[in-house]
């Protein structure tokens, strides 16, 4: 999907690697082989897209390393088993037509994906369907979202995977078959580049996205990290003239109750005059009642505004059943928070409504979709607040920008990004970043964003039906493929 020395997605590798994939499932001899050969992929193109788990497991949990790595390719493995139950079931299918059987490879591929979406609180870092968010079936991002491109890429794959074929070759209707879909790729592209539907909110917006870059391993600590960034974003709290400053995840590394006194006081009567706002991530709660992983929003509005997230991350996060004696062995601070309700209303300043999520929050668009039901009450932009210092300085942070940049193609909004240590940036409706800060260091991003508020035909679908209509469609393609090989095995 990426090229690791850049970290770059490449829309071409994951349609020519996924080809080579279903040009060998073609010629496998048994269901079993079929199976082996998906496990093995999967298992290959897992384990490397999200390696960097070892470092948040090792270096800053203190797991010892064959444990940290045993675990990233047990998760790689057993996700992993998802796709090869699909090629196991796909081999079966082999008496179907051909271009029955290259719908049911898409159509299992996309089950897969929907599988380790939602299962076990879904982990879909790394889907197909990012590789193409610079690609030209980006253009497909607000009808069908990530899913369906992961979908109608593995359907191209497939038809790619014909080529080896002599006959096919010399098909006359496949190359015209071919030539028609990338055509209509090519005019899609064009017309979106020309497209002038674009539906602004309110005045543009003067923002100040801050990156403190505080070291993970010093965090959490008393006599460093989190001195250091109270003091820090602190000052750039009382000092930005931006309309909105946007502070990351857990910028406030402390309870309110833990805070010196005075100090979260002092910052909300900063921001009473009505003339400036700021979103900050903090802990909320109290080690005997619980705490959330949260977003202050602070303005002149009577009351604080408040996100908790929804989405948490397993074993970061919150901790899963059986699995307490797992977590005991990590040194993870703050790694059991109450969860959030879903669709949580919007931060309103200066004419626009703005939505929280926090990390990786945004990999679950299906979940951000639920605000997009009510054209009258929906994002108009949307904010990550974001700590990827627990991965180091590693692919995770290109990964999670072009996670970010496919929320912003597939809802048409821009979208704000404050993080720890990368990637700060600002993405605009397009899914293109306009202004970004350099990794790894201590800065403030300035610029400014317009919100819009267009409702996409995806967002639109998925706000109401989630993702059942992929489902529905995968299923239906599967049972007619079944009864077709049933079919044709009666009359033989």
């Amino acid at each position: 999907m990426a090229l690791p020395w850049s970290g770059q997605p490449h829309w071409w590798l994951q349609l020519a690697s996924l080809a080579v994939l279903a040009g060998l499932l073609q010629r496998a001899g048994s269901w079993r082989r079929a199976g082996l050969l998906c496990w093995t992929f999967a298992t290959a193109w897992l384990s490397t897209t999200y390696w960097w788990l070892f470092i948040s497991m090792h270096v800053y949990g203190g797991l010892p390393a064959p444990l940290a790595v045993a675990a990233v390719l047990g998760l790689a493995i057993f996700l992993g088993s998802y796709y090869a139950t699909a090629g196991a079931i796909f081999h079966l299918l082999h008496r179907s037509p051909v271009w029955l059987r290259g719908l049911c490879f898409a159509a299992l591929w996309m089950l897969a994906e929907l599988a380790r979406t939602t299962w076990f609180t879904g982990f879909p870092w790394g889907a197909g369907g990012y590789a193409h968010v610079d690609g030209p079936l980006s253009v497909l991002a607000p009808f069908v979202g990530v899913h369906g491109i992961g979908l109608l890429a593995a359907a191209l794959a497939f038809a790619l995977s014909l080529v080896a074929s002599a006959s096919t070759r010399r098909s006359r209707v496949y190359w015209v078959g071919l030539a028609s879909v990338i055509g209509l790729l090519a005019a899609g592209n064009l017309a979106s580049t020309a497209s002038g539907k674009d539906a602004s909110a309110g005045p543009r917006l003067s923002v100040a996205l801050l990156q403190g870059n505080i070291p993970q391993e010093e965090k959490f600590q008393g006599g460093t990290g989190i001195a250091l960034a109270l003091d820090w974003y602190g000052r750039q709290l009382r000092q930005s003239r931006a309309d909105l400053v946007v502070a990351p995840e857990t910028a406030l590394p402390l309870l309110p109750s833990q805070l010196p006194f005075g100090y979260l006081e002092a910052l909300r009567e900063r921001f009473q005059s009505g003339q400036q706002a700021a979103l900050v991530g903090i802990p909320l709660g109290s080690m005997r009642k619980g705490y959330t992983n949260s977003v202050l929003g602070l303005s002149s509005a009577p009351e604080l505004y408040r996100f908790d997230k929804h989405h948490l991350v397993p074993f970061g996060e919150f901790i899963p059943p059986m699995f307490r004696w797992f977590t005991e062995l990590m040194n993870i601070p703050l790694g059991d928070f109450n969860r959030g309700a879903l669709g949580q209303a919007s931060f309103h300043w200066k004419g626009q409504r703005l939505a929280p999520h926090v990390c990786y929050e945004d990999l679950f668009g299906e979940e951000l979709a639920v605000q997009f039901a009510d054209a009258a009450s929906a994002p108009t932009i949307l904010v990550n607040v974001s700590n990827i210092a627990w991965f180091g300085d590693t692919v995770a942070i290109d990964q999670h920008l072009q996670i970010s940049r496919m929320r912003a193609l597939e809802f048409q909004r821009p979208v704000l990004r404050a993080t720890n240590t990368g990637a700060t940036v600002i993405i605009d409706h397009r899914g293109r970043v306009t202004h970004s800060l350099p990794r790894l260091t201590r800065g403030v991003l300035v610029g400014e964003v317009q919100g819009q508020t267009l409702i996409t035909p995806y967002a639109r679908w998925v706000s109401r039906l989630g993702l059942w209509p992929f489902w529905l469609l995968a299923l239906g393609l599967l049972c007619a493929a079944a009864a077709w090989s049933g079919r044709r095995a009666r009359r033989s």
